[in-house]
């Protein structure tokens, strides 16, 4: 019989690679383009009040992975706090957000390495990495640190080719047609680029002291995220403005191209595959331990919470979300996928900051004012998102909770 536990493998480094390899992905090269359009001039104020959120809900979110260090992350922190229904709505959004933004990230890839074939590809690249996250988590952790070192590398040589280029004006942007609502909007898809840390709270189970290890690895790699996406916006803006950054399909590789460096144009193409297939790997890694928790509950079939007993890890699980999201990049179209995954992000992290509210001080409660702020912001992040992904969000959250209530009768 195969044993239902998973090793504690993970040290901080690890985690903090795993974390950075989502956060620091495809969002960067996707989300400040409609992010921009939201927001005009304005991206900066947008993408300072996304990071305050998501510095709400990561200190949350590590509060509670050291109360209940297991894989599942706000699954279990709403089961235990809220009662189940609510850890059932917040792994049911994760899941069914999630899956569709690795789709999204995947079809990413396919379409900068080879467009006219981007499904096939999209399929390959999903394949490879279920593989490589069924082969164990350790392996997991090292290609996403091979990854984020790569990306922030690049990142950092498009930020200095950028400001250094004759066509960028560095100067403090403008706040001239900028609304509140467009400034939301822009926080609220911006989010999705930030949402990373969620890996680090799911793989509590396979962190060595997790206590010692989340408290550091979690603010760790959302600072250095926040750092990034600051720096590669305001060079982004200084060389295309914001109504230039709008337009772009692929901001960063206009950026350096406006910037008199087409020759970092390839460089750039390649690191946004690599941070995507970084990204879909860690995205890929969190939902199956999402899905192991919420199968050990009986909320999903039992056979996905069987771990492997030499790779120590949810093979039926990882093998089951990249069958799916191999399904999906081929036979969808998600160019949408930011502002729903976004919705169903933001809807998970309120109710782990409600979760959070219900921890006393002796259980290293987070204060009190952050984590209110933290449930406020995300709720108004995600209604004022824009319509269509606010109605399709809903209206996933309210299947789900259909499912849940008929099979509680």
């Amino acid at each position: 019989m195969e044993d239902a536990t998973l090793d504690r493998r993970l040290g901080v480094r690890d985690a903090v690679g795993i974390g950075l390899a989502a956060m620091v992905g495809a969002g960067i090269f996707a989300a400040l383009s409609p992010a921009a359009e939201a927001a005009g001039e304005a991206l900066l104020v947008s993408l300072a009040l996304a990071a305050a959120v998501a510095y709400a809900n990561a200190t949350s979110s590590a509060r509670l992975a050291m109360r209940y260090p297991e894989s599942g992350g706000t699954y279990v922190y709403g089961r235990e706090r809220l009662g189940p229904f609510w850890g059932y709505l917040a792994g049911w959004g994760f899941v069914v957000g999630k899956t569709a933004s690795c789709a999204a990230m995947a079809l990413t890839v396919g379409a900068y390495a080879w467009p006219e074939h981007a499904r096939p590809v999209a399929v390959a690249v999903v394949l490879a990495v279920t593989v490589v996250d069924a082969l164990g988590v350790q392996r997991s952790s090292a290609v996403a640190q091979v990854v984020v070192a790569v990306v922030l590398l690049v990142l950092a040589v498009v930020v200095a080719v950028c400001l250094a280029g004759e066509a960028a004006d560095p100067g403090a942007p403008g706040y001239e047609g900028a609304t509140v609502s467009g400034v939301l909007q822009g926080a609220g898809l911006l989010f999705f680029a930030f949402a990373g840390y969620a890996r680090i709270a799911t793989l509590g189970e396979e962190v060595r002291d997790p206590v010692r290890t989340l408290g550091r690895a979690v603010p760790l790699a959302l600072g250095v995220a926040v750092v990034t996406y600051a720096a590669v916006a305001y060079a982004a803006l200084a060389v295309l403005g914001a109504e230039g950054l709008a337009a772009a399909t692929d901001p960063l590789a206009a950026a350096v191209e406006a910037a008199g460096a087409p020759a970092l144009v390839p460089v750039v193409r390649v690191t946004a595959c690599v941070a995507a297939a970084g990204s879909l790997l860690a995205l890929v890694l969190g939902i199956s331990r999402t899905v192991l928790a919420m199968s050990r509950d009986g909320h999903l079939p039992r056979t996905l919470s069987a771990v492997h007993p030499r790779a120590r890890v949810p093979h039926h699980a990882t093998v089951a979300v990249g069958a799916v999201v191999a399904v999906l990049a081929a036979t969808t179209d998600l160019r949408g996928a930011i502002g729903f995954s976004s919705f169903g992000v933001l809807v998970y992290y309120a109710i782990a900051n409600a979760s959070a509210l219900t921890l006393g001080r002796d259980e290293r409660r987070p204060p009190r004012l952050l984590a209110g702020f933290g449930l406020a912001g995300c709720l108004a992040l995600a209604f004022a998102l824009p319509l269509v992904s606010v109605l399709t969000g809903a209206a996933v959250l309210a299947v789900g909770a259909a499912v849940y209530l008929v099979r509680r009768r």
